[in-house]
Order: structure tokens, then sequence, then C-alpha cells
């Protein structure tokens, strides 16, 4: 594929007509050996055919018969590597080379993929990874090595070494996709990843140095963040167009298109989004792939007495799975920000190669691409996994670039997916964790927020704004989604903030309030409920029995609900009351909201407390002489003055609340189908919805946007060891 096709002419033939005649022999029964020409013809051939996507696919079922035979797959794939390590040795200057490339890794996409979507079992034997044992087999591919590691390890050498530039973009772009495709083998498996799962390909990358993968990981984030655009001029991307032929996958059939990974139209943007950059939205969903794969290996073999009881038997197998380890995931977790030297906390340099990151303008990108939800699970990685980022994002002092996006993708929450809901949420618990962004996002003064539409909110602090999106987002979920976790997440980070509360705004304050009379509202309807159902269960109705229980479980989560909020407004008052007239203010005005509850055993003495601040107050109100009515702002001016003589006298001391996040013990089988849902459903990569086993697909969807994985049914636990959340998810 270039300029000028270098194979010969045969007779009259045009170069439409040999190119048909070699991927007809590519396809068919005839065995190639490495040594016949053939191969290098079927490089250098421009690929510009008009097939249409009935021929395509008869190309393909024509392939999967042979390739047992013939094995022309792994012939590819050999010569993609030579082709790719000549490139490589040439540091990367233009080389006949490219063009063989190009072309290999598009015919490999086209028929590897094939294969996999279309495999009789999640073995994939079909890929026949070897060669006859009657062929000559290279000395290259023999030195201990299989067919996928050779591959692997050009493929990601040639990524992580070459830099980016108009004369490589393309085949950047075509390796990864390349890389979605070999990895796709997952799909065939199962939700728990399992020892006899079989992915070749990403296994072999699982199986590199670790220099080569810091210089992977490195360069999909660079790519992530550089966001380069996909060069259009001729000159650089004469194989986009051969004079008046048609482009790209017309070289092998205009309705390739949805067998080859990136159509041109998708690949030019012509959706007229100018930031867009495919090549940055693909390597975020590589490297999500890779740090998120986790390989199954035999650990302690679990040994039953010969029982039938198979669940007892799969917790504990589940119990006793091992995985190896993941070296994309750990250099991640290692990378340290490339402004300071790679030092511990003890001063002692760190042994071995370590990924060194901008993280400034990772910073800045991730801010700016937030509204993407691949990018929200690529942020919690980073949070939850990397210490020395979250200790940079932390000390930032413009933390409103990540959390405006995050808190408008919740304001908007019926837009979002259930699994982005959970991720903002977490990110916001795992940030409030630490005391110092509690203080400081109450310091940062916000002039509008002209995407809340309910209320003109006008000089807001980033933590009245938080507070009041946190409760949107509990009063959402009560009426929509009805999520124990989702409740628990939310009010946990409200109370990492409690502490730290500094000039609360009114309407922050009101709504906080209000949670709890919501929250009273609901218990009280099941606790008539309960009543009721009381009274039918004398019947001795096993139903009627059941109904009584789910509502007496569902008292007990609300029941949890309304201390924790209790204890958000203890907090308040005991360390920040001077500084928080506001949340006084709306405790006196709703005060009736905690009559009910005066006598309860789980809330007396949290009320105690807010008594005992009610009681200072209004015997200040009272002792006020007043000219003419009370208006608020005379109330406040009141509460103003006495918040200055208020020693919390008569306060009992509560332990600080402080909620840290856990990941379950199998985070795999979340994050596993989660990064595939969003690589489906956020890219032109497509698959046979059929031969996925990796989730439920919904057969009525042409592209899932929430293949609707449900959240924990964790609830709050009082017993959890150091207010821990733990996601089960």
């Amino acid at each position: 594929m270039g300029a000028v096709p270098s194979t010969p002419r045969w007779g009259s033939a045009r170069p439409q007509d040999t190119a048909e005649y070699l991927i007809a022999s590519f396809v068919g029964d005839t065995s190639f050996p490495f040594s016949s020409d053939f191969w290098q013809k079927l490089l250098d051939v421009p690929l510009d055919l008009n097939w249409p996507s009935h021929r395509v696919h008869q190309a393909c079922e024509l392939f999967a018969r042979n390739n047992y035979h013939t094995r022309h797959l792994a012939k590819l794939l050999i010569h993609l590597t030579w082709c790719l390590q000549e490139f490589i040795s040439t540091s990367g200057s233009p080389s006949v080379a490219y063009g063989k490339a190009v072309n290999a890794v598009y015919l490999s996409s086209v028929f590897l993929r094939y294969l996999i979507e279309n495999a009789k079992t999640d073995k994939i034997e079909e890929l026949y990874l070897s060669l006859d044992e009657s062929e000559p087999i290279p000395t290259d591919v023999t030195r201990g090595l299989e067919i996928e590691d050779f591959l692997m390890r050009s493929v990601l050498s040639f990524i992580g070494s070459i830099d980016v530039s108009p004369n490589t973009y393309l085949l950047h772009l075509e390796l990864l996709n390349f890389m979605l495709i070999a990895m796709s083998t997952q799909l065939l498996s199962g939700p728990s990843p399992g020892p006899k799962d079989v992915n070749p390909f990403i296994d072999a990358a699982m199986a590199q140095e670790s220099s080569l993968v810091i210089l992977v990981v490195r360069r999909l984030l660079v790519n992530y963040i550089m966001r380069p655009s996909m060069p259009l001029s001729s000159a650089s991307y004469s194989i986009f167009s051969e004079g008046s032929q048609p482009g790209v996958l017309q070289r092998v059939g205009s309705a390739a298109a949805n067998i080859v990974l990136l159509p041109l139209n998708y690949l030019v943007s012509s959706s007229g989004e100018g930031s867009r950059s495919p090549l940055a939205e693909c390597s975020l969903n590589v490297l999500l792939i890779l740090i998120h794969y986790r390989k199954c290996i035999d650990g302690d073999v679990f040994m039953t007495d010969g029982s039938d009881d198979h669940a007892a038997s799969d917790s504990s197998l589940k119990q006793n799975t091992c995985f190896s380890v993941n070296p994309y995931c750990k250099a991640l977790e290692n990378a340290t920000d490339v402004e300071f030297d790679r030092l511990d906390t003890e001063g002692n340099a760190h042994s071995g190669p370590v990924l060194r990151l901008p993280f400034a303008s990772l910073f800045d990108t991730l801010g700016i691409c937030l509204a993407d939800e691949a990018a929200v699970l690529l942020l919690y990685s980073l949070l939850q996994g990397n210490s020395s980022f979250l200790e940079y994002v932390l000390v930032r002092t413009d933390l409103d670039t990540l959390l405006m996006p995050i808190l408008e993708a919740l304001y908007n929450a019926p837009k979002r997916t259930s699994n982005q809901i959970y991720m903002l949420l977490i990110i916001l618990l795992i940030l409030s964790q630490d005391s110092s962004f509690n203080a400081s996002i109450h310091k940062s003064i916000l002039p509008s927020v002209p995407w809340y539409k309910e209320r003109y909110l006008h000089q807001t602090s980033l933590g009245s704004l938080m507070v009041i999106i946190l409760i949107r987002t509990v009063q959402y979920n009560l009426s929509k989604l009805r999520d124990v976790y989702l409740h628990t997440t939310c009010l946990a980070t409200l109370a990492n903030m409690a502490p730290h509360v500094h000039r609360l705004s009114a309407y922050a304050s009101q709504r906080l309030v209000s949670l709890f009379k919501m929250l009273a509202r609901k218990y009280n309807k099941l606790a008539e409920l309960r009543g009721t159902n009381s009274h039918l269960a004398k019947g001795n109705s096993l139903e009627e029995n059941g109904l009584a229980d789910d509502v007496s479980t569902e008292m007990h989560i609300y029941t949890d609900f309304l201390r924790l909020v209790l204890e958000i407004l203890n907090a308040i008052l005991t360390y920040a009351l001077p500084r928080n007239p506001e949340v006084v203010y709306a405790i006196m005005h709703r005060q009736e909201v905690f009559q009910p509850f005066k006598s309860h055993p789980r809330f007396n003495e949290l009320l105690e407390n807010i008594y005992n601040v009610l009681d200072f107050f209004n015997s200040r109100m009272d002792a006020h002489r007043m000219d003419g009515e009370w208006s608020v702002e005379k109330v406040l001016q009141v509460i103003i003055v006495n918040c200055r003589s208020w020693r919390g006298e008569g306060m009992k001391m509560f332990t600080q609340l402080r909620f840290t996040y856990e990941q379950e013990s199998h985070p795999e089988e979340f994050f596993i189908p989660y990064v595939w849902q969003l690589v489906l459903s956020r890219s032109a990569f497509d698959f046979n919805h059929g031969a996925i086993n990796l989730f439920h697909v919904d057969p009525l969807s042409e592209k899932q946007s929430n293949y609707g994985i449900g959240g924990a049914d964790n609830y709050l636990n009082d017993e959890v060891d150091n207010h821990a959340v733990f996601v089960d998810v």
C-alpha cells in the first residue's frame, strides 16, 4: 500500500485484479510458505477493492475454514512483526516497511476479529497461532517465543519507542485498534476470570519486561494528554487516497467498515468535534483494558469431601483465587511526577525503572475530559491506586478544575449511567478522606454556577456546592435508583466534610436539614407499614411474614441513614459552629422535624447536642428585645453575634467520623466487564453481541451505553472498623 504498487502485473490484469487474486489466494486453501514471494506481493499491493459486505463476509468464512491448514494468520502476524522490527530499526524514518506494516495490520485486524467473534468455544483454537510441523520455522520465532509473544513484543515496542508524527500516526492508531481486537478474547469468557480462560495476546502483553511496559503506559497516557489530531494532508496520507480511487477501507471493501475497526468517516471525525482525537480515545481504551486485566493462576486447589454442595465449593474456590501481578497496573500505581525526583519518603532512591508522567498536564486533561465516562474511570484508577497522584491533586489550588465537571455530571445524573455515578461518588469520597481538601474547598468561591438551574447560586463556595449536589444525588437516588450503596457513599462523603465546614451557604444548610426531614418522612412511612404488616402477619402467611421482614430490614437501613445525618449535623455543631451561623439558622427554622425522634434510643444522645444548641440560641432570641416583627436578616444577625460567645458547654464529644474507601476483594468482576462495556459503547469497535459472555447484552440494543451492572447491596454498618466503606462491585 503506498503511492505505487510494487507487485508485478500478471498479463493485462489491472491493479484491482492483482489485489483480488492475492486476497483470494490468502483466504484460499493453498498454503504459501515463508519463502514464497506471495507475502511480499500481498503486503505491497494497494488494497483498494470495492467489495460489498457479503463478499468480505464470504472471504472471512473461507479463511476460517482454511486457516487450520494454511496457518496464514500465524504467517501474516510474523510478517507484520518483521515489518515493525524493520521500521523500528530505521528509527522510524520513512521506509517500505511502513506501508507493508499498515497493510499487514489491516488484514490481520479483519480476519483475526472474525475468528475471535465466531469462535466455537472460548478456547479459540480456531486461531491456530502456530506453524505446521512440516514447515521451516524462522529462527527468530524459535527462541523460546510463541508467535503471540513474538508479535506483541514488536507491537508494544513500536508503540512505546516510535514517536507519533504525521508519518507514523496511522500505524500507531491501527496497532492500537489491532490490540483491541487481539484482547477482545476476554469477551468470550465469563464475568469471573478463571484459570482456564484463554487470552493469548493480552497474556503475551503481560509477560513483557518492565522497561517496555513503562514505555507503553507512558506513550498511551501522553497520547491521551496531547490528543494528536488526524493529519489530513495528502502528502502525509497518500494511503487514504490513490488518485481518484476510494480510500482506506475500500482497499478491502467499502462495506468492510463494519469488519475493520475504524471507518474513514470516524477517523476524520465528521461530527465536527474539533478536539476529538481517535488516537487519544483508542489509547485510553487500550490502557484501561491493560491496567484492569487479571490473569487467574492456579493457587491452592480446593479439595471437597465429595459432596455436591457446589455453592460452597464455588465460594471457596473464589476465596482461594490467585492472580498474577499486572505490570501495567503496577507501573501506573508507581508513576511519579516528572517535576520531582524519584525518592521515597525516607529519601532513598527506588530501584528499577519508574514511570514519570507530567502530572500537571494529566490533571488539566482530565479536568477537560471528565464528561467522558472512560476519563472518569482513569481518574478513579489514578486516585485509588497511585498515592503520588492523589497527593498531587490534593495540593492543587484549583480543585474546581476536577470538581466542577464531576459535580455537573452528578447534577445531570438522569443522563448518566449508574456505574458512572458510582465512580464519581467514589472519587469524591476518596478526596474527602483528606482534611486539607475538606478545608480548602470552602475557601474557593465560585462567582456563579451556570449549569445549576433550580436556583441562582452567586458567590457560593465550592464546598457548599458539593454539599448541595451530594444531597441532590441522595434525593434523586431515593426517588429513582433506590440504591443503598449510593446513599451510603454520599452520606459518608458529607460526614468526612462535616468537621471542616466553613461558612456553609444558606441554601446548602437548608438542604442539609431538609435531608433529615426527607429521610424521616420515609422512615415514618415504613414504620406505619410495619405496623400494618405486623397486624396482618398474625395469620402466619409466609408471604406476609416475608413482607414484614423486608420492611423491617428497610427500616433498619433508614435508621442508619438518619443517625448518620444527625452525626453530620453534630460534627458541624461540635467542631465548626462559630463558623456556620447559617447551619444554626436552618436547624432553628426546622427544629420541629427533630422532635419525633427525641426519645429514639438510636438518636437520643445525638439529639441532646442539637437541643443544647437550640436551647442556647432560643434563649438568646427570647432575651433580645425586638421592636417590630422578626425578619430573616434580624434573626441571622442575632445568631451571628451569639456564635462569638458560643463555648460548647454541655456538648457531648463524639468520635470524629472518618469514612475510607476500600475496593471489594474481587474488583475484577466489576472492572473488566465495565471497561469492555465502555469500549463497545464509546468507540467504533463493534463485536458480535451473540458471542459475548463477559456481561449480559440486550439483544434489542445496537450500542450499549449502560449494561446495567447493579450497585452493591451494602449498607452502613456501625461495626465496620474505621468507618470503612467497602465497595462490593
